[in-house]
């Protein structure tokens, strides 16, 4: 349904006389009438570390965070935004190269894996819940298409965790002149450039440094593994490059 606050949907749900309600990535808060329909209750699958990234994009805010660590967590679910107590947890290494989708991926098997134990305890009254901590609570709101955009002038590391944090969906991107004409270029995939002091040298933010795509940030550098182009496919930067001339000194805007 659009929305569970009505009393036909409501009623609808209590009708199933279900045991248990499993919710993951669902989109809609569980008005109390649904939260209480069931005999042993509503329990989500997180893809965070809690009470650190409560909300709607979990998976995108840590990475663009350049946390290095996630997880998968079962809770009960409560009135609050991911607030309620926890069941059981397994985390998961962040990769320095790891992107939003590459992690969303799996996450999605730990938790299958973790959900079908959390089910198996609830029934034999085995699973026991601990209430989040009060410290480090931080909210991961929805990615608005405004924030997509790269700023170069900001630093390696945190353009780098920008383009990861983004990718596949929506994707970062910037602009750049291909063939004469301003092309937008969603980029999917990128690493530090380590030891590369070029850009103090050769060039501003955005500047194209070399011809494997790599390009100066604030401070330090990033190389492009992966773009696409508007109406194209997802390409390794050197497939991208034998199609498109990208000279060094050309910059991203």
């Amino acid at each position: 349904p659009v929305s569970l606050k009505g009393e036909a949907e409501q009623a609808a749900f209590r009708a199933l006389q279900a045991d248990v309600a499993v919710v993951v990535a669902y989109g809609l808060l569980l008005p109390k009438a649904v939260l209480e329909a069931t005999r042993l209750g509503c329990i989500n699958g997180h893809a965070s570390l809690l009470p650190r990234w409560r909300g709607a994009a979990p998976i995108q805010r840590a990475i663009m965070a350049g946390d290095l660590e996630s997880g998968m967590m079962v809770m009960r679910m409560e009135d609050g935004l991911d607030t309620g107590p926890v069941g059981l947890v397994e985390k998961c290494a962040i990769e320095p190269d790891m992107t939003a989708g590459d992690l969303h991926d799996r996450l999605m098997s730990v938790g299958a894996a973790l959900m079908v134990e959390a089910l198996a305890r609830l029934e034999r009254n085995t699973l026991t819940f601990t209430t989040q901590a009060v410290d480090g609570v931080t909210y991961a709101k929805k990615i608005d298409k405004s924030e997509t955009r790269v700023d170069w002038t900001r630093s390696a590391s945190e353009v780098h965790n920008h383009i990861r944090g983004l990718s596949p969906f929506p994707g970062a991107w910037s602009e750049i002149g291909i063939g004469g004409r301003q092309e937008r270029l969603k980029l999917l995939r990128s690493t530090l450039s380590q030891g590369l002091s070029l850009w103090e040298e050769l060039g501003e933010s955005g500047g194209i440094l070399d011809d494997r795509l790599t390009v100066a940030c604030g401070a330090g550098a990033i190389r492009l593994v992966e773009v696409q182009r508007a109406g194209g496919k997802p390409a390794a930067a050197s497939e991208f490059l034998r199609g498109a001339k990208i000279e060094k000194g050309l910059k991203f805007s």
